[in-house]
């Protein structure tokens, strides 16, 4: 693995170890123990999560095939940030075209695009959403519904997010007893003063707060359309300060989300010996 390169991308915050599995596969990389060490922060690259950017299966149709990693090794269906920071660096390899591409995810297939310099991901649809949730409200909060834009997501409208202890409230939500055995991520969502929103995320797999999650962006537009707070398109800031965008159609009861936000490259590195 010495001589294996790695991208280190970042999705708003949400930040990830990449590596190019197209023409060399993943490996011993492919494997629980070594996906916790390198995601590690402090002895590893540190990252919220790891992906192989695989050859698309022929069958597909897609350019490329993501598979996503969360922190403890775990494998998940979903990324929305780890997919606009592949539909950013398939192109910056050539791997796809800039105007339309097709990702190949464990959630499905996926159309993205880069508009400008900003990478956008038509994820897949969701029909799983209850607006109300039979789960007790800590102060402050003023509404829970839960979704599963491929992954499940609990979203908590608060008066203010800021002063939320996401790690002790989110972990406590996160095994309720009504989400399991799966649990979720929890989103704690607030409006801010021009009118956007804030969003605080405690990510399962990650086991604490990350600095932005794309899934959570979307099961919170989601459901802040169908709570009547907010229209088909909703700005949500992050964490980290960086601003993504929900663009939603609705079919009767089944929702189709389109993620715009940061699909960066941090820096390139190669792994050394051990």
């Amino acid at each position: 693995m010495a001589t294996r390169k790695f991208y280190k991308m970042s999705g708003s915050g949400n930040d990830f170890v990449i590596f190019d599995t197209r023409h060399e596969g993943a490996g011993a990389l492919d494997d629980e123990v070594v996906i916790q060490a390198l995601c590690a922060r402090g002895t590893g690259v540190g990252a919220d999560g790891l992906v192989f950017l695989d050859q698309a299966d022929d069958t597909s149709g897609a350019d490329v095939r993501m598979r996503y990693f969360n922190s403890d090794g775990l494998h998940a269906s979903m990324c929305g940030n780890a997919a606009l920071c592949v539909t950013r660096l398939a192109t910056d390899l050539e791997a796809a075209p800039k105007t339309g591409m097709h990702i190949q995810t464990d959630a499905g297939v996926l159309a993205a695009r880069m508009v400008a310099a900003t990478p956008e991901v038509d994820l897949p649809q969701v029909s799983e959403v209850r607006p109300d949730v039979a789960i007790a409200r800590a102060a402050g909060e003023e509404r829970m519904g839960f979704c599963r834009p491929g992954v499940p997501h609990l979203v908590v409208r608060c008066a203010d997010v800021l002063p939320v202890d996401v790690i002790s409230r989110g972990r406590e939500l996160r095994r309720d007893p009504s989400l399991q055995p799966a649990g979720a991520n929890i989103d704690f969502v607030s409006r801010r003063e021009d009118g956007s929103w804030a969003i605080r995320t405690y990510e399962r797999g990650v086991e604490g707060e990350t600095l932005a999650c794309g899934t959570g962006a979307i099961a919170a537009a989601i459901l802040l359309s169908a709570w009547g707070d907010s229209r088909l398109e909703t700005n949500l800031t992050t964490h980290s300060g960086r601003l993504v965008s929900v663009r939603l159609r609705r079919e009767g009861d089944v929702w189709y989300p389109s993620l715009r936000g940061e699909g960066r490259l941090v820096f390139t590195g190669q792994l050394a010996d051990r």
